[in-house]
């Protein structure tokens, strides 16, 4: 029996577009033209799946995913422009609970849905399988690492700063023992949500993360990150030096690696590298990191996300001595990307992603 999806947005246009590339690759397609309308259907049809606009009238969309959750908790995949408003209110979405999102090749009304329907097509169908989290307030939570976590020092950007500030421990510049190298895709952000807010200000590794994720939309994440996480976060938008007490993440439509400058290990952006269809591309990231480090000085961790990208240089990262950590399937929106590494023998923990980040402090101290 074909999963059903439910397209729910206001233009006529984009409804149709939407609806004969899901209908095309098989799926059973129902239609709203707006959040209320679409709130209703999900409870009269019953859909596996719904795709979401996030700009509509009379209901936008971060309110009808909302009453979505609260009526009957649904896979939702929301379809965003391509603007830092439409990436701000995308990650809304996402800690209201949608699974992921896919953007709009040319704004809000597009003719060029052909450029996006395989994404469209393999994201509905993750979707379709994905395990669902429930809302923000049914969230698991990271553990705090050693240092207690302040009231309210999630809250704000303003608070993160001054907590780092006050943390008085911090490492100092440049003095780089190893890396942790995270790879995640569909489901990432929720989830990197829940560990990396939960390092230290003094976690003496620096973190570097490949979450596939589109052009315009890395650096929208890695703002809202910098605003809740004791580490700075930054975008590597360009070759940066790497720093103790930072996370990175790697640009959209680029594929981030690790290179020597004048002695110095640093972060750089390249174009998308052929043969790898996921970016940025953990597997690229991983290999690069390798060839500057031994494999004992760097920690790989495998998070939620379809296909297998990282699998294959983070078990070999295992086999030469480096350790591994791969998100067990009780939490994992989508098993595909840590299943790939336990199938080759690479993960040395399989672990809730709630225990990430204790096991992390436990084995870099």
């Amino acid at each position: 029996m074909p999963a059903k999806v439910l397209v729910v947005d206001d233009s006529a246009l984009m409804r149709r577009l939407l609806s004969g590339v899901l209908s095309d690759a098989g799926f059973e397609v129902i239609v709203a033209r707006n959040g209320a309308e679409g709130v209703q259907q999900l409870t009269d049809c019953e859909p596996d799946v719904v795709t979401l606009d996030i700009n509509m009238p009379e209901m936008d969309g971060l309110t009808a995913l909302s009453l979505m959750m609260q009526a009957r908790p649904t896979p939702v995949v929301m379809v965003s422009s391509l603007t830092e408003k439409g990436a701000v209110a995308t990650f809304e979405a996402l800690a209201l609970g949608a699974v992921d999102f896919i953007a709009k090749p040319g704004g809000t009304i597009s003719l060029s849905v052909d450029d996006i329907s395989q994404q469209l097509v393999a994201k509905v169908k993750a979707a379709a399988r994905a395990r669902m989290r429930g809302g923000p307030a049914a969230r698991p939570v990271a553990q705090p690492a050693p240092s207690p976590r302040p009231a309210g020092s999630l809250a704000t950007r303003e608070a993160a700063a001054a907590q780092r500030l006050s943390a008085g421990a911090r490492p100092k510049a440049g003095q780089i023992d190893g890396l942790v190298i995270v790879g995640v895709s569909t489901g990432g952000p929720r989830t990197l949500e829940d560990i990396l807010p939960a390092l230290p200000a003094q976690f003496p590794w620096p973190v570097l993360v490949a979450q596939h994720m589109p052009p315009n939309f890395t650096g929208a994440f890695a703002n809202r990150m910098d605003g809740l996480c004791r580490l700075r976060v930054r975008e590597c938008a360009a070759t940066m030096p790497i720093e103790p007490g930072h996370i990175y993440i790697g640009a959209g439509g680029t594929d981030m690696v690790v290179v020597n400058r004048l002695g110095r290990l640093a972060v750089q952006p390249r174009p998308e590298t052929p043969g790898h269809p996921w970016h940025p591309s953990v597997d690229v990231l991983v290999q690069s990191a390798m060839a500057l480090l031994p494999a004992e000085r760097i920690v790989g961790v495998q998070l939620t996300g379809m296909g297998d990208d990282g699998a294959r240089a983070m078990a070999d990262l295992k086999k030469q001595g480096g350790r591994t950590i791969a998100e067990s399937k009780d939490t994992a929106v989508v098993f595909g990307m840590p299943q790939e590494l336990i199938e080759r023998g690479g993960a040395s923990v399989v672990l809730p992603c709630g225990d990430v980040t204790r096991q992390l402090c436990h084995w870099i101290r």
